[in-house]
């Protein structure tokens, strides 16, 4: 029963791809029982195509669509913010920059790299590069933005 419905899938999907665009806004107010969005052909195509897709292999996991929903909805810069993240001694940081895997501990007093204390992963991260960086986002504690 499942390979005769991807089967199906596989048809209409390749159906999709050389359909014209008049064609395209009957197939979505067939599946959706709506009006086609006002998008351009191919980016219907696309997004018909993953509407198929997801009624016969079904969305997304719960977990995945509520990070999608609380991202387009946390502000207009789109970006999610990354915990923050609490180094606790000894924990150890590792960035690979041009084939070179650089290793961090986290101490008490700061951190240790290279078997010399430093005071901070920007100062690390401005020795490994030769240049400015943040050392939180050079070892991936932050995202840009």
């Amino acid at each position: 029963m499942a390979t005769r419905k991807k089967a199906r899938l596989a048809e209409e999907l390749a159906r999709l791809e050389t359909c014209p665009p008049a064609e395209l806004c009957n197939a979505w107010e067939q599946h959706e029982g709506n009006a086609a969005p006002n998008i351009g052909p191919a980016l219907l195509r696309r997004l018909l195509a993953y509407r198929l897709q997801e009624r016969l292999l079904g969305g997304l996991p719960a977990v995945v669509a509520r990070e999608l929903d609380r991202a387009s909805s946390s502000g207009s810069d789109n970006s999610v913010p990354m915990p923050r993240q609490e180094l606790t001694p000894g924990s150890r940081l590792v960035r690979e920059w041009n084939g070179r895997t650089v290793t961090v501990t986290v101490t008490e007093d700061g951190f240790l790299w290279e078997g010399q204390a430093r005071r901070s992963l920007s100062e690390i991260a401005r020795e490994v590069t030769g240049a400015h960086w943040s050392g939180p986002r050079f070892f991936g504690l932050i995202r840009r933005g």
